[in-house]
């Protein structure tokens, strides 16, 4: 049950991150962190976290239980 958490808290971050970068660099508008490259950096950094929390979660269940 504790890596579906960690599963899901990985999606959010991807999702997150994603949306982030994309208000970075000015491609979603509607906000304060609309074109500040501040958010294109913390993005990105952000989708990583959530890659490897996936990574980590999906090999732990994989890995006999």
């Amino acid at each position: 049950m504790k890596s579906w958490i960690l599963v899901i808290a990985a999606v959010v971050l991807i999702l997150l991150g994603g949306l982030w970068t994309l208000q970075g660099i000015g491609v979603v508008g509607g906000s304060a962190m609309t074109g500040d490259t501040t958010w294109a950096i913390i993005g990105p950094i952000v989708v990583v976290a959530g890659l490897v929390a996936a990574f980590l979660a999906l090999r732990g269940r994989s890995g006999g239980g």
